[in-house]
């Protein structure tokens, strides 16, 4: 038997007409999907929004959305965060006191946050950087298979779940987020600019700037929102003429899929990258909600990084303010053993403090000491070599003047924090972005090398023009700025927050 109502009647007792009011109903009918809208209306104010976070498994992209999950959890959201299970492992390698619920300290903050992890489809001790096709191959065909089952497992738990939040670079996540009926937020970690570009590869590839055999090298000036950029200063994949790698298919694939998000949240500010923003706010949701950093810049109550982290503050107090450039490659780039015997020696030259820091496959996997015989031994008064360090704490420091950065996005945004100019040089992917927007718009750093071949001799030359040279106070000055920007972007009445609670409201009102 099957009956449907729409509507139910209210039977009310029988009155006497008054003289103001001498039609008196005594039956009303009331609509039941009114009721039903109303009674979800008034329900979805109480809501506590349950939100999947995934991030990509790389450390550059792991920090920020450890801290998105923690800014969130602090918004009354409850979040499941799921790592996969080799981040987990080389996390808690890295901090045996953590134990292995790396969120564990969370419920003292009062924060609702679980964790949980998945395979990314290779086993744990595999070495991803240095076998980087077949990792990207994995996550492109093998990981959405495990996230899916994982977001099931979730779902059927009886927990409300209510989105879904992955890193843009998934191939999967509008797809899953259908599938469970959640609300699909696509999490970028890179500025704005770089978003763009992927973006507009259609138009890039239309124009003849990409994907081409003889790729043209003029000027690119199409992309809406972008002011004219040089071919070299485009990401590095879309520099190349030939698109059929896995990282090609992981980037067509994922922009594919972030065309159908319901949200894009991007770790950058509003004020630095504004046209970009707005052309972009123009086809889709997309909210600046950076920097995303703790509450307290050089602590957080969760573990992110990879690597046991060497301390240097004790050597750096030794140090006189601003005298030391502190000099790191980023978690995941390598660096040819040529250039780095040039950037070695070009700091030995330079007669500058420093802290170098080198991850142990920073040339590969197979070369554990790949600095110049002697080097050590001759900068042992000025210098020290650590594998790695709390970066945020470094750039903190009083003594730190200067940063040879391979220009990450997070540690753009961190040396901004810090005002520490920057020494850049590029190695891959997003960096070279990077790049022109700190050295050529916002004018807060300089190239190492403007030659396509690094010697010592320019490297040293640079690195005393950045810490000490013509410019040093007006780059100085900038970047001042540039930090007083980002304070005001985060501050309660600040874009970073009104974007966000803007994002907030509109996702309620979603589920």
């Amino acid at each position: 038997m099957h009956c449907q109502l729409s509507t139910f009647s209210i039977r009310l007792p029988e009155v006497s007409p008054s003289p103001s009011s001498p039609h008196t109903p005594s039956t009303i009918y009331i609509s039941l999907p009114a009721i039903t809208a109303s009674l979800k209306m008034a329900d979805n104010k109480h809501k506590k929004p349950h939100a999947i976070i995934i991030p990509y498994p790389l450390q550059g992209h792991v920090n920020p959305a450890v801290h998105l999950a923690l800014k969130l959890a602090s918004q009354g959201f409850t979040i499941t965060f799921v790592h996969t299970d080799s981040i987990h492992y080389h996390t808690s390698k890295a901090h045996p006191n953590t134990g292995l619920e790396l969120f564990a300290k969370v419920p003292e903050s009062g924060l609702d946050i679980r964790y949980t992890t998945i395979s990314d489809g290779l086993p744990v001790g595999f070495d991803r950087s240095l076998n980087h096709d077949q990792f990207c191959a994995a996550l492109l065909h093998v990981f959405s298979a495990h996230a899916e089952e994982k977001v099931a497992e979730i779902v059927a738990s009886g927990e409300d779940v209510h989105c879904l939040i992955a890193d843009t670079f998934f191939v999967w996540p509008s797809k899953v987020a259908k599938k469970f009926g959640l609300v699909h937020v696509s999490f970028w970690t890179e500025p704005a600019l770089v978003f763009t570009l992927y973006y507009h590869m259609d138009l890039l590839r239309l124009n003849g700037h990409f994907d081409c055999p003889d790729r043209r090298e003029d000027a690119v000036n199409y992309i809406p929102g972008v002011k004219t950029i040089q071919p070299k200063d485009l990401v590095s994949y879309l520099q190349e003429t030939d698109a059929t790698s896995v990282c090609h298919q992981i980037h067509k694939n994922c922009f594919n899929d972030t065309k159908n998000s319901d949200f894009v949240l991007c770790n950058t500010v509003q004020e630095l990258e504004s046209d970009t923003i707005s052309a972009l706010q123009a086809k889709i949701q997309f909210y600046a909600i950076g920097p995303i950093f703790p509450n307290d810049f050089c602590t957080t109550v969760v573990a992110t990084s990879l690597w046991s982290e060497s301390p240097c503050t004790q050597w750096l107090d030794k140090q006189p303010i601003g005298s030391v450039l502190y000099v790191s490659f980023g978690s995941y780039a390598h660096v040819t053993e040529k250039d780095l015997l040039e950037i070695a020696n070009g700091i030995s030259l330079s007669k500058v403090n420093f802290v170098l820091v080198l991850r142990p496959d920073i040339v590969s996997s197979e070369d554990a000491d790949p600095l110049p015989v002697g080097f050590k031994e001759e900068v042992a008064d000025r210098g020290i070599v650590i594998p790695w360090c709390r970066q945020k704490e470094v750039l903190a420091h009083p003594a730190i003047g200067g940063f040879l950065t391979h220009c990450g996005w997070n540690s753009i945004l961190e040396s901004v924090w810090c005002q520490i100019p920057l020494l850049c040089f590029p190695l891959y992917t997003d960096q070279f972005t990077n790049r022109k927007l700190v050295v050529d718009d916002w004018k807060i750093g300089i190239n190492l090398s403007d030659k396509k071949v690094i010697t010592k001799e320019e490297v040293s030359y640079n690195i005393n023009r950045l810490m000490y040279g013509e410019s040093e106070d007006e780059i100085k000055n900038r970047i001042k700025e540039l930090k007083k920007t980002l304070e005001d972007a985060v501050s309660p009445s600040g874009s970073s927050e009104q974007n966000l609670s803007q994002f907030i409201k509109k996702l309620m009102a979603k589920i």
